[in-house]
């Protein structure tokens, strides 16, 4: 049941009443994509910050949205609201700095749900089983084992990975596919594609 707050106005019609001088549009769009951020923050929350710093910035960029929103250029502005929530989320991200390493008991593989790579019997399953829940291991010498692979993963990374291929995994990291990777890094889809084929072969070979 509508909240007796809320339109039956789609989101880009309360854009053009907004811009006709409606401020009550902005209220209810925001009333539309809070749940939007809070799962934005939810799936990248892993890379580090403070999750109330993190859902202030999704809202951040969800007003970004709404300003910088063209009707004869971009797609459906929800689209166009969650590319500028994900990318104001993982700029503040980025510039925190707060944590030199994701927390290693949310990784998710960067071979997941990826067909074509063929990795599993090729070196796709060492990077997979060198990164461990701490909840799934308890013996002591395991554990042991365990953290020096994990440590030998991130001098990987350190040392052999551009720039460019950090920020890649990093958001494979949280579940992104490489679309809206590359989306949320202003790239095509091609180079991002091609980096994340890079970093699979650069640990292969590495680990």
């Amino acid at each position: 049941m509508k909240n007796s707050h809320e339109s039956g106005d789609t989101d880009e019609q309360l854009i053009q009443r907004y811009r006709e001088g409606d401020a009550s549009c902005v209220e209810e769009l925001y009333g539309r994509y809070k749940n939007t951020v809070r799962i934005k923050v939810s799936s990248m929350y892993l890379l580090g910050g403070d999750k109330e710093d993190l859902i202030q910035e999704g809202m951040i960029g969800l007003w970004k949205a709404i300003r910088d929103y063209d009707f004869g250029r971009d797609a459906q502005f929800r689209t166009f609201a969650e590319l500028c929530i994900s990318r104001q989320i993982y700029t503040a991200l980025q510039a925190s700095s707060r944590k030199k390493h994701m927390p290693l008991n949310n990784y998710v593989s960067i071979y997941a749900d990826d067909d074509r790579s063929g990795d599993e019997g090729e070196g796709g399953g060492a990077v997979r089983g060198a990164v461990l829940a701490a909840s799934e291991i308890s013996d002591p010498e395991q554990m042991l084992i365990d953290k020096e692979n994990v440590e030998r993963i991130y001098e990987v990374i350190d040392e052999e990975l551009s720039p460019f291929e950090k920020q890649v995994l990093e958001l494979k990291m949280t579940g992104m596919d490489y679309v809206e990777i590359a989306k949320v890094l202003g790239r095509d889809t091609k180079s991002t594609d091609n980096a994340l084929n890079r970093i699979r072969n650069k640990l292969k070979n590495k680990l």
